[in-house]
């Protein structure tokens, strides 16, 4: 097989890897943490048959709604963030811990209780209401510029860390003097 035949070849199998079954992503944002760090690989499962087996806790990487252009350009952006409502739930969010359909949910992997209360509000149909794990520093489903996640906005659900970033310097340990 000639080399630039191989080429092809593979280049078409990556192709159809990630449009149909998966990606790699990097975190960029510090929303997940302490789930996930900066610089972090993910590996993102595609749908098709995605959306029947979401649940509440399951990271994704999704779209928001609208965001889509930087600096005039198109850029598509992506985001990860935990599902923490499905389709007809109710959140709120009360005296810095979240509610679900009425009931408390204990987060253990939450490093700080919620600063300020939401809702009640109700996941429409067919939507996701994501937060990310940095609840006081994420913008996510509790904003108005990007509310509950339509599910054709949904790329993936995280099934793995394939690179976890190892903090490296005093701004990765959070020590550095701002």
């Amino acid at each position: 097989m000639s080399d630039a035949l191989l080429f092809f070849v593979c280049l078409a199998a990556a192709l159809c890897i990630r449009q149909f079954i998966g990606c790699a992503a990097v975190v960029k944002g510090r929303s997940m943490l302490s789930t996930l760090h900066p610089r972090d690989v993910m590996l993102a499962v595609r749908p098709p048959l995605l959306y029947r087996h979401i649940r509440r806790g399951d990271i994704v990487l999704c779209r928001y709604p609208g965001r889509y252009w930087r600096n005039l350009r198109f850029v598509p952006q992506t985001f990860v963030k935990r599902v923490v409502g499905l389709p007809g739930d109710t959140v709120q969010i009360s005296g810095g811990y979240l509610y679900v359909n009425g009931v408390k949910y204990t987060e253990k992997f939450l490093s700080a209780r919620m600063y300020s209360d939401y809702g009640p509000y109700i996941v429409p149909e067919g939507h996701y209401f994501l937060m990310g794990d940095n609840r006081n520093n994420s913008n996510d489903s509790r904003s108005s510029h990007v509310g509950a996640v339509p599910r054709n906005m949904i790329l993936g659900k995280v099934e793995a860390v394939l690179w976890h970033q190892i903090p490296s310097t005093l701004d990765d340990w959070g020590l550095a003097n701002d």
